[in-house]
């Protein structure tokens, strides 16, 4: 949203925070599912930025979350009428485009998993030892995403898994891109430190079991082998919470 100067955007702020409660009221009666959580607010010049944070059911939830953006910015625009309204998404949420603030903050789902690999596997199944894949995770994955500049390519291949589990379950593809932020991490593990300790945290995968390519017959079939299709009535988002 902008403001004729920050003169205005900066009261235009401190409003919305004193005022949370209204605005969720008004967030809340856009959809039976999404709930505003929170707001999030960055000023650039007379330029007013506003991250809502909202559960959304078992949906992925873009939809109720323009909607009830809407409710919401129209609410902020009794009390401020010089607000004007450029877009419903000023790229801060942020969707189908790297950025930090995913990476720090999260969106969707935020899953971290860990296994332990015994030494036996390590060198009969992939064909090296724990040093060496210790030592090519830190240079690789660590450091030459450094180098790189990466924001979230903490890994080596997470898009690839991610890609093909979003098109075989109704996934929006290009959510690959901010879905795929992930770090792996590797450590000698065990007595002797001949086993290996692996873990992947992927702060923001964004998953729906509704909607979308999920209503297709195969991408549907999918979702039933991992009993997790549709929506759970009696517990809004836990189809999601088991498929991420």
């Amino acid at each position: 949203v902008s403001f004729p100067s920050i003169i205005r955007a900066s009261p235009a702020m401190q409003w919305i925070q004193d005022n949370f409660d209204g605005i969720k009221e008004q967030f809340d009666s856009s959809s039976r599912f999404a709930r505003l959580q929170r707001v999030t607010m960055k000023i650039a010049g007379r330029l007013l930025f506003i991250r809502f944070v909202a559960t959304t059911g078992d949906a992925m939830g873009m939809n109720m979350l323009s909607k009830g953006t809407e409710y919401s910015l129209k609410f902020v625009q009794r009390a401020f009428e010089d607000m004007e309204i450029l877009s419903l998404s000023g790229n801060f949420c942020t969707d189908k485009k790297p950025a930090a603030v995913n990476w720090i903050e999260g969106r969707g789902k935020s899953v971290v998993c860990e296994a332990i690999v015994p030494a036996k596997i390590v060198a009969n199944i992939l064909k090296t030892n724990v040093h060496a894949l210790v030592d090519v995770n830190n240079s690789k994955n660590m450091v030459g995403s450094a180098v790189a500049g990466s924001i979230g390519g903490f890994n080596a291949h997470a898009a690839n898994i991610v890609t093909a589990i979003f098109l075989a379950t109704g996934q929006d593809p290009a959510q690959n891109v901010g879905s795929s932020n992930c770090m792996t991490l590797m450590e000698p593990w065990g007595p002797t430190g001949e086993d290996l300790y692996i873990s992947c945290t992927m702060p923001s995968i964004e998953i729906g079991t509704i909607g979308s390519g999920t209503i297709l017959p195969p991408q549907g079939t999918c979702l039933d082998m991992l009993g997790v299709r549709g929506s759970n009535t009696a517990e809004p988002g836990a189809q999601c919470k088991s498929t991420s």
